[in-house]
């Protein structure tokens, strides 16, 4: 599927390109942002080849990587940083993460984030199930997940090695009956 065009009431996904470097970065080079990610703040020039590299995977057939960026179409900023690697273990399965800018924390963007991603994995690319992991001390993250209609699954014991230490991952799950179910966000597609 590409282009990713997917809207939602307040935020949109929507494929990277080279010109978002400097907004991924805010997220990404943001101390507060990347503090209970699995990697310390990149860099621009980092975060410029995690863009590039974004947008060519977005061109791959078959594509296995959906490096999106959140934005908010009614002003025209990019908030954030959405991803969904499918499983090349498991059939139809993706793992999803997202990173916000710290400013447009605590107003639901994050669950409407998850809804988006979750309208991608369902609705458009048809899987099974996506998984998601958070810091342990993310508390914010849980409540999220949660709020998204994701159910915690367990705790990876010391599975990223990240600020000279090992750190554990909480994780979380959604099948596609549940997404259903739950009346499956109202997503649209876009095909430009």
């Amino acid at each position: 599927m590409h282009p990713v065009d997917i809207a939602g009431p307040r935020l949109q996904l929507r494929e990277l390109t080279r010109d978002d470097v400097d907004s991924v970065h805010a997220i990404y080079g943001d101390a507060d942002a990347t503090c209970h990610l699995s990697f310390e703040p990149r860099t621009r020039e980092q975060v410029g080849e995690i863009v590039a590299r974004s947008v060519t995977s977005a061109a791959e057939q078959p594509r296995t990587e959906y490096a999106l960026a959140v934005v908010r179409p009614d002003e025209g900023d990019l908030v954030g940083f959405a991803r969904l690697a499918l499983d090349p273990h498991a059939q139809k399965a993706a793992t999803i993460g997202f990173a916000l800018r710290p400013d447009t924390w605590g107003a639901g963007l994050g669950t409407e984030t998850v809804h988006l991603m979750c309208a991608l994995a369902f609705n458009h690319l048809e899987l099974h199930r996506i998984w998601a992991a958070r810091a342990p001390l993310n508390a914010a993250s849980a409540k999220t997940l949660l709020r998204a209609g994701m159910t915690e699954e367990g705790r990876i014991r010391e599975h990223v090695f990240v600020r000279g230490a090992w750190r554990d991952s909480v994780t979380y799950s959604i099948l596609d009956h549940e997404w259903r179910a739950a009346g499956a966000f109202a997503a649209t597609l876009d095909r430009g």
